[in-house]
């Protein structure tokens, strides 16, 4: 089925349409077109942003028209249906041919790649080659007002100007005013295979009634315009012959039915209907007054402002058998409230029921973290339970705030139906994500509610609950994820040596403010809520010795930077109110050799590094990592904690400890170590050890043999053997972290050195484009370049990347950056045609002379 529809909300990953008669469906991202789809996997797979990839929010509007194809309808529990669409011209374009395009026609189009002269078009006919000229958007760009250029993905209305070679080739128009004076004629030769909503035609008025009009139009097609979509100010005066104009609204070609609107906003295609002010939603109207009453469907109101309103049969009383129509006639009054908005009828959508017009909410918005709510159980999963608070708004109980106690089987506490009073943790009305608890000691507080850092003062006193129980404190945490350290000293007035079996996960506290850094999100907390000296006073009266808190290993702590050394990172741990100092090796910054040196090159004292593990402590000082592989071994267990639990054919994450001549010894958590001898370190010939590995380089190594006796275990190191079987996850999840960690660093560069070439620096990644002029022949036949936009750093090709080149200093050339030295502030180029040619079609990057 074909749709005329509104979008009422864009989304990262959907578009929320509204469609006729008070329905809505979503568009999901992947229902774009055929383009679009194939960047976003591209996207997926090299794991870095596109430059032409836009998001759904950078294209689309909410008050936008679009033609849509029904994909499928689905039911949920409640009996609410969600009507999944497709904007793709594939589908909604379905019933064309080239042989039937004809000028005039109007087409729905999405732009699927960007050209020097223009643009083609996705209209979704297979062998026609769609091309809009620039000068034929200009018009429509500058409307808009969304950048100087179209986007792929982005949905076009399209006229056909131009038709060539059979249909094979046609030029089309988004030119506004072209776009809102198209008629659809008999001359396009539109059949009930190929007809779109969203066509403007002139129908003549064959019958009247009161639900609708039947009307004629193009000929030999019939529709139906229902009491909804005849156009207010006319709806009792259309006679039979009556010719009007028309905008089709949906078109099931199966059951051969048409349905059309006689209404203003939809008479010139690409306009927008009229919309409701935000503050007009939830709103309860004293009297509104009945226009008409349809005893199959519902009730027209005229509101106090004078707009129309419509109220389905299950909103005009407790249940339908109860209505009476007639107390419904035309001129009585009632209480309603505005409950929806439909974009597509341009009506609001009332109810009469007492219990929607005294509802605390109707809406996400309508909610605020901290409230007390009350709703009925609606289902029990293992997450938790889900709780129905109003019509359209349902909430989840995490298992951990079923009750101030942790529920073993909350089944035989709670039913389905059961009504429950709950306090919002968090609401979220954008994701309509609303998390509740059920805990009596939250939702009965008095407290002050702490759903924000910037109201962490000093001294407030509030309730929260445990998250985390370790030897360094708890982790305490309040509404909207706020959260907190409460440091073991603080714990109690009497020494606890073992928080973990004080105090358990879920455990409602209260907790006093000591400090707070809002802008880094820190919060230090204490549960001794008297006599309690200034924070200062307490470093004097308890001093600690440095190593007096003891860590796990795999713990995850912030630190902060005190002194850089040349092997590595001075830091103090913050959750111990930095009395406990530590040390993070250089070889310990990344997974990344290349990214080791860089990180160490960008941090600087008194930085702040967050979740850094806790990985060993020799002697009197702890040894910390950052490498993403280490963590994640350790927090997945995929690691050995003693010598007897290592098995033959084990993969084992871990970090280079030294290089010999003979051979690499590998040392992994928890201080378990092995070697992987010459012949077994790569799938290459080794000559020099020192040549293949480094020291603190991370590494996947398989257990080959284990000789308990003498505790020795050897290792090997070959890529063909150290693979887990999906290589194409593997290395995936490794680009992903190599991207994040470059991310980061040119944010740390752009802190550092000078603001222009730290710009330079960031902006240029491999792949990339340029306009360089060439400036000088080095005697290794290398060359150097220049460009406004590398300004303060050294170009570089090398003979083997000049290619055929021939070098003319002052003379322009196309490049592709190879590579990015940003500690030696070196970029390293191609001129290579080969290589210039499959990036031909990227968006060059223009440097000033």
């Amino acid at each position: 089925m074909l749709l005329l529809g509104c979008i009422k909300e864009v989304n990262d990953y959907e578009l929320a349409v509204s469609l006729p008669n008070g329905l809505s469906g979503f568009v999901p991202v992947t229902q774009i077109s055929d383009a679009y789809s194939k960047m976003l996997s591209k996207q997926v797979a090299q794991g870095e942003l596109l430059e032409d990839l836009h998001s759904l929010v950078d294209m689309y509007s909410p008050g936008t028209l679009v033609r849509c194809v029904v994909t499928s309808v689905e039911k949920s529990a409640d009996g609410r249906r969600s009507i999944k669409l497709s904007i793709d011209p594939k589908k909604v374009n379905k019933g064309l041919n080239a042989s039937a395009l004809t000028p005039g026609m109007l087409l729905s189009g999405i732009v699927s790649s960007m050209e020097d002269h223009g643009y083609l078009i996705d209209i979704g006919v297979s062998g026609t080659h769609a091309f809009l000229p620039r000068q034929k958007a200009q018009n429509y760009i500058k409307a808009i007002k969304r950048g100087s250029d179209l986007k792929i993905g982005q949905n076009l209305n399209c006229v056909i100007v131009e038709v060539k070679s059979e249909g094979r080739v046609v030029h089309l128009s988004v030119d506004r005013s072209e776009v809102a004076a198209s008629l659809a004629t008999e001359k396009q030769k539109w059949t009930l295979s190929n007809l779109l909503p969203g066509l403007v035609v002139k129908a003549r008025v064959q019958k009247v009634a009161p639900l609708g009009i039947k009307v004629s139009f193009l000929s030999s097609f019939t529709g139906i315009v229902d009491f909804m979509h005849m156009d207010p100010e006319k709806s009792m005066n259309y006679s039979p012959d009556q010719v009007v104009k028309a905008c089709i609204l949906s078109v099931q070609p199966s059951s051969k039915v048409v349905r059309l609107t006689l209404r203003q906003a939809f008479l010139r295609p690409g306009g927008s209907p009229n919309q409701l002010s935000h503050e007009r939603m939830g709103a309860v109207v004293e009297e509104s007054t009945v226009k008409a009453f349809y005893k199959q469907f519902g009730a027209v109101f005229e509101l106090d402002d004078g707009t129309l309103a419509f109220a389905r049969l299950k909103h005009l009383s407790k249940t339908k058998k109860s209505i009476k129509p007639g107390a419904f006639k035309a001129g009585c009054k009632y209480k309603c409230r505005i409950i929806d908005y439909s974009l597509m009828d341009e009506m609001c959508v009332v109810s009469l029921k007492y219990q929607v017009i005294e509802a605390q909410f109707l809406q996400y918005q309508d909610i605020h973290t901290g409230d007390v709510v009350q709703g009925k159980v609606f289902s029990l999963k293992p997450i938790g339970m889900q709780v129905k608070v109003a019509d359209g708004i349902k909430g989840l109980v995490p298992s951990m705030h079923l009750s101030d106690v942790i529920l073993r089987q909350p089944e035989k506490k709670y039913n389905t139906g059961d009504e429950v009073s709950c306090r919002v943790l968090e609401c979220s009305p954008e994701g309509k994500k609303l998390i509740l608890t059920l805990k009596k000691s939250l939702v009965q507080s008095k407290l002050p509610i702490l759903s924000n850092y910037e109201d962490a003062k000093p001294g407030l006193i509030t309730h929260g609950f445990v998250v985390c129980a370790r030897e360094f404190g708890c982790i305490v945490k309040f509404y909207n994820d706020v959260k907190g350290l409460v440091p073991k000293n603080e714990l109690s007035s009497e020494p606890i040596s073992s928080p973990d079996k004080v105090f358990h996960e879920g455990q409602v506290v209260k907790v006093m403010v000591l400090k707070c850094e809002p802008e880094q999100e820190r919060l230090l907390l204490s549960f001794r809520l008297s006599s309690n000296p200034a924070p200062e006073d307490r470093k004097q009266c308890t001093p600690k010795k440095k190593q007096e808190v003891k860590y796990q290993i795999g713990e995850m702590v912030d630190v902060k930077i005190l002194k850089k050394k040349d092997n590595g990172l001075e830091v103090s741990i913050l959750e111990d109110e930095g009395n406990v100092m530590a040390f993070i090796p250089i070889g310990h910054l990344s997974d990344f050799v290349a990214n080791c040196k860089l990180l160490w090159h960008c941090l600087q004292e008194g930085d702040v590094l967050p979740r850094v593990m806790y990985l060993s402590d020799k002697g009197e000082r702890i040894i910390l990592s950052r490498k993403s592989a280490l963590i994640s071994a350790v927090q997945e267990e995929q690691v050995v904690r003693s010598f007897s639990e290592i098995q033959t054919g084990m993969l084992l994450t871990g970090y280079v400890r030294n290089v010999m001549p003979f051979g690499v010894f590998v040392e992994f958590p928890f201080g378990v170590t092995g070697l992987a001898p010459k012949m077994s370190m790569s799938d290459k010939f080794v000559t020099d050890t020192k040549d293949h590995f480094v020291v603190g380089q991370t590494v996947i190594a398989k257990v080959m043999s284990i000789d308990e006796e003498k505790q020795r275990v050897l290792l090997n190191l070959k890529v063909s053997e150290c693979s887990s079987g999906d290589s194409a996850a593997e290395s995936f999840a490794l680009l992903s972290q190599y991207f994040k960690e470059m991310k980061e660093i040119r944010n740390l560069l752009k802190r550092k050195g000078e603001p222009s070439m730290a710009q330079s620096l960031c902006e240029l990644v491999p792949g990339k484009e340029l306009q360089l002029v060439m400036q000088d022949v080095k005697e290794d036949g290398s060359a150097l370049f220049s460009g406004s936009c590398v300004t303060g750093l050294t170009v570089t090709a090398t003979r083997y990347h000049l290619g055929d080149k021939n070098i003319v200093p002052g003379e322009k050339t196309k490049a592709l950056v190879l590579h990015v030295d940003a500690l030696t502030s070196k970029v390293y180029v191609s001129l290579r045609e080969e290589l210039l040619k499959q990036r031909a079609k990227q968006v060059c990057v223009q440097c000033g002379i």
